[in-house]
């Protein structure tokens, strides 16, 4: 389970965020983005000490200040269902893979060449290893 899955999860729903310098928000999530920066709702902010509290219709919080987040154990139930669920979809190793080849289609309207760079004949400009269009004087071959 990655934690972004989890937030994108979270989302309408209460947490818990503290700060590094020891403030805590609670509030409903609203949106997150890549970099951990949190929207938050009905916000109800915590001061170190916690002495103080304050009202906030709402608020953003970037994420390299936070410490930790309270997420309520429905969300993280509900993200281990759908990454399980995933996993039962599509067996594993079954995938479009890597690197060059596969479908013979993915050549249409060229020619095949030799395997490697540089191993065809040059063609009518006179460049590559040589072949049956070498010119003559040049290096005929290899």
């Amino acid at each position: 389970m990655l934690p972004l899955s989890l937030l994108k999860t979270a989302q309408g729903h209460p947490m818990l965020v503290e700060l590094k310098n020891g403030e805590t928000y609670n509030g409903h999530l609203v949106n997150c983005d890549t970099w951990m920066n949190i929207h938050l709702r009905e916000v109800i902010c915590t001061s170190k000490d916690g002495d103080r509290f304050w009202r906030m219709p709402e608020c953003y919080v970037r994420g390299n200040t936070i410490k930790y987040l309270r997420v309520p154990d429905e969300v993280i139930d509900k993200v281990q269902e759908e990454a399980k669920s995933r996993t039962d979809r599509k067996p594993p190793g079954v995938g479009r893979g890597r690197g060059r080849g596969g479908r013979d289609d993915s050549a249409v309207g060229r020619q095949a060449k030799g395997i490697g760079r540089g191993m065809d004949d040059g063609g009518a400009k006179g460049r590559g290893k040589g072949g049956p269009s070498a010119k003559s004087g040049g290096r005929g071959g290899f």
